[in-house]
């Protein structure tokens, strides 16, 4: 088992900016990478960035190109979430979630551990 614990959500105005953390702890080695999603109320959850441990492949979603990074510590076991030019669109729980299969990296059934969730509010 893997455990995922988000943090830095919030609330923020439009065009501010979060950086939000996943801390992993367990069995981290049986992960192939991790990643971040996000689900509005009524929507489907919708793959955001992700990446691999090694940090060669990196993917983001169309919505958040050139506006979020993702990046992590690996002594840390945790992925960050930089959040820049944030929008009211961008409301939403965040997920992080770890991998274990493979695939494209925004494949949502290759994640087979999740947090419970940091909110995001951008106000306008």
């Amino acid at each position: 088992q893997v455990q995922l614990v988000e943090s830095g959500g919030g609330l923020v105005q439009v065009g501010g900016s979060l950086r939000l953390s996943c801390a992993a702890s367990g069995r981290t080695f049986t992960s192939n990478g991790m990643g971040w999603f996000r689900q509005a109320p009524g929507k489907e959850r919708e793959f955001v960035a992700a990446n691999s441990w090694s940090g060669d492949r990196v993917d983001y979603g169309d919505s958040v190109k050139g506006r979020f990074t993702i990046s992590r510590d690996n002594a840390k076991n945790t992925v960050y979430l930089q959040m820049n030019s944030l929008k009211p669109e961008d409301t939403a729980k965040y997920y992080c979630a770890a991998r274990t299969g493979w695939g494209p990296f925004r494949d949502i059934k290759i994640y087979d551990f999740w947090g419970q969730g940091t909110q995001v509010t951008v106000s306008s």
